[in-house]
């Protein structure tokens, strides 16, 4: 039976305080059925990539399921379902899960649980169960194969009874091959026939009856090791996945009632202060309050580098505290936090699978029945039809039931996926799924938002230039009292070059004129500061300025007194990381912005861009955007703010920063880089191909291999020692290439 934990099902929306809730009148009401019901379950132990993409299949052809999604990674199993099956789908469930794994327990998991004691749970699961079964598994091996080296070299040399040379091969087989033909069995008895253990049991068993007693022996003891090999290399990707989730905090230090607390970062309210000593991880995200160091921030950004900080600056989540004590007002909770968040995003990222997946899952689905009924006429029609030998012709329909098992191609495409989403994390670039890496390949435009994705999106005061005998300090200090009480970073610039103190009470009538800058008046006096417009209107007799880069105009009491040019820097790595972008085969990169010409076209020039757009509302960057894709193959979007989020959203790869880049961007992307660089594009899609290269070389490598053996088993030219290298060695290779990416 599950075992049920607290709060199993939860509707797809909820109330604020996590209450179940039905949403009438919402747009989800536009489905069949309205809103369904989320469940997700542990499946400890699950370790096939095969029996994972049945298990999602099968689950999902259940009625009343409307999706199934099984993440290897984290041996979870989510589906969404109608109200009408809520009561009995727990049951289809483990009956399902069984039917694949009979050893795999099925837990129910609360979409409310915490993730660190699901992540523990499943982890230590795993470790627990897993180094008994693999100790178990080198034992059988090793003495299943001793005594069938002792009944190959007995039969050998000495001319022995065929009943003591059938007992010598039945021990090991048995040792060895035990738990597959228990398997085999129990799904034929459940009416599924068509699988590995089938194929295997079915030839292995032939060969007996047919008096091939040591090649049925030796394909199932390569048979084990295969399946020995798959099942490490799944652990070892898990594992690879798992240590970039080392960045999850334990506890936090609070402080509380002038006493310093221990507790789950999931208990720590927004506005506390933590404390963090050297060497411990940040638990959450806030300001620092006191205190000065450097962050190791590598698992966040893949940077080695440490960052110092000082009291004012961002404390991100996961980082570790290198060298003074801190203290941090937190500014989110631990859900909403950048390691919550990478967290989920890493884990969360096989659940999307690519196409070359998903061919593969559906391949091997059709693939498998027709091959054995290929091989039952091989073995049947030749004796019937021309007179051939029954014995030989049986012989080569098991030896082409053995050649034909898909395990290379089943495991090894997945596999490569993981690694490459796990050599991309350890890059600093999250990517969200295997479908978004796969695209990323294809990718051949690049748009670019300018502030904050290729500029640093500060600005700072390049130049003061007074007229009518002003002087520059006497400009920019009427220019901040002016800018006083704006949040605008041109007004932070502004006030940041001044420095001083401005006596609020002196300040009065104070008014922003949209669109043109602000109005105030200071002991009698109006100043005036904003663009060309302010000063057309206010018919105000200006010096237009020339350069490039964002102008204030001042005037006081109608007289111009001077300009303020504004910039913002590139970021270091710009102008590289588009030439790089070239490099890598990407046709055009283009600029959109809601910035000047001017500027825009300077950047454009400066950085290499190819095209460039200005002065664009979010609206109209999704419509220039979609005219880009339409003539591109895949186009990506990289931005980093609110106003991004509609064209992150319609992108085929929408690209986040993610140090500094709104909430609402990284929600919207489907890759998020932490470095906040462009160079990070250039990362991903070395990654992505690399990854693409190796699926490829899987696919015909596998493919190629089998066609080239079934067709000599066919013809008789292929026994079963070959046909074991055809099944066994290929998946072993495949699964050794895949490997690779997690070295990447």
């Amino acid at each position: 039976m599950i075992k049920k934990e607290e709060d199993h099902s939860i509707a797809l929306h909820e109330s604020e305080d996590n209450s179940v809730t039905r949403c009438e009148g919402c747009a989800c009401n536009a489905k069949e059925g309205g809103c369904g019901i989320k469940r997700a379950y542990i499946l400890a132990g699950l370790n096939c990539p095969n029996c994972s993409a049945k298990i999602e299949r099968e689950v999902g052809e259940v009625d009343g399921v409307r999706s199934s999604n099984v993440n290897l990674i984290k041996q979870t199993l989510t589906i969404e379902i109608d109200d009408e099956v809520a009561a009995t789908i727990d049951e289809k469930v483990e009956e399902i899960v069984h039917k694949h794994e009979p050893d795999v327990s099925v837990n129910l998991r609360s979409e409310a649980e915490n993730r660190t004691q699901v992540g523990k749970k499943v982890e230590n699961g795993d470790k627990k169960g897993k180094m008994d079964e693999e100790k178990l598994m080198i034992v059988r091996l090793i003495v299943g194969a001793v005594i069938y080296g002792v009944g190959l070299a007995v039969t050998h040399f000495a001319n022995v009874p065929l009943g003591v040379a059938l007992a010598l091969y039945i021990v090991p087989y048995v040792i060895l091959g035990v738990d597959v033909l228990l398997r085999a069995v129990q799904n034929i008895v459940k009416g599924r026939i068509f699988d590995e253990n089938f194929l295997m049991s079915l030839s292995t068993v032939g060969a007996f009856v047919i008096g091939e007693y040591p090649e049925a022996v030796a394909v199932m003891l390569f048979y084990q090791i295969g399946e020995f090999f798959q099942d490490l290399a799944v652990r070892r990707s898990r594992k690879s996945i798992s240590e970039l989730m080392d960045i999850r905090p334990d506890k936090a230090n609070v402080l509380r009632g002038g006493e310093v607390v221990k507790v789950s970062p999931e208990q720590v309210c927004v506005g506390e202060i933590i404390s963090v000593r050297p060497g411990e991880k940040i638990p959450l995200d806030g300001s620092i309050v006191r205190g000065s160091s450097t962050l190791d921030t590598k698992a966040l950004t893949g940077e080695s580098v440490p960052r110092s900080v000082g009291e004012g600056d961002e404390a991100l989540s996961g980082c570790i505290n290198l060298s003074g004590a801190l203290e941090i007002r937190v500014s989110k909770e631990y859900g909403q936090s950048t390691v919550a968040k990478i967290i989920d995003l890493v884990e969360n990222a096989s659940s999307q699978k690519a196409p070359a997946e998903n061919f593969i899952t559906g391949f091997a689905r059709y693939y498998t029945p027709v091959v054995v009924i290929l091989a039952a006429l091989l073995a049947v029609l030749p004796p019937l039809c021309f007179g051939g030998q029954w014995v030989d012709w049986i012989h080569r329909g098991f030896v082409f039931l053995v050649i034909s098992c898909p395990c290379a191609l089943v495991i090894s495409i997945p596999l490569t996926f993981f690694g490459g989403i796990g050599a991309a994390s350890r890059r600093g670039v999250l990517v969200k799924g295997g479908n978004y890496l796969e695209a990323l390949e294809k990718a051949d435009t690049i748009v670019f938002d300018k502030t904050g994705t290729v500029t640093k999106g500060v600005f700072n005061v390049a130049e003061v230039m007074p007229a009518n005998g002003f002087e520059s300090s006497d400009v920019i200090r009427y220019a901040a009292m002016a800018e006083s009480f704006s949040l605008h970073p041109i007004a932070r610039s502004i006030l940041g070059a001044y420095k001083g103190e401005i006596d609020e009470d002196k300040l009065s009538d104070r008014k922003e004129l949209s669109g043109k800058g602000v109005s105030v008046c200071v002991n009698g006096k109006r100043i005036l500061a904003g663009n060309t417009k302010l000063m057309e209107s206010e018919k105000i007799d200006y010096v237009p300025c020339t350069k490039v880069g964002t102008k204030v105009y001042v005037a006081i009491d109608g007289i111009f007194a001077g300009c303020i040019l504004i910039s913002d820097e590139l970021k270091p790595t710009s102008k590289t990381a588009i030439a790089e972008l070239k490099m890598l085969g990407i046709k055009k990169t283009v600029m959109l912005t809601g910035d000047d010409e001017k500027i825009a076209e300077s950047v454009a020039n400066e950085l290499g861009i190819d095209e460039y757009h200005a002065g664009l509302l979010p609206a109209q960057k999704v419509e220039f955007f979609d005219k880009l894709a339409k003539t591109s193959k895949k186009a990506a979007f990289v931005g980093d703010g609110i106003n991004d989020a509609p064209v992150l959203a319609r992108a085929d790869i929408g690209i986040a920063m993610g140090g500094l880049g709104s909430d609402a961007a990284i929600e919207a992307a489907d890759v998020v880089l932490m470095t906040d660089e462009p160079s990070g594009i250039g990362k991903a899609i070395k990654v992505a191909k690399a990854t693409k290269r190796i699926v490829i070389e899987n696919i015909v490598f596998a493919l190629g291999v089998k066609v080239v053996f079934l067709t000599l088993g066919a013809l008789g030219l292929a026994g079963m020692w070959l046909a074991v290298f055809g099944d066994v060695g290929v998946a072993m290779l495949a699964i050794l290439n895949a490997m690779r990416m997690l070295k990447k």
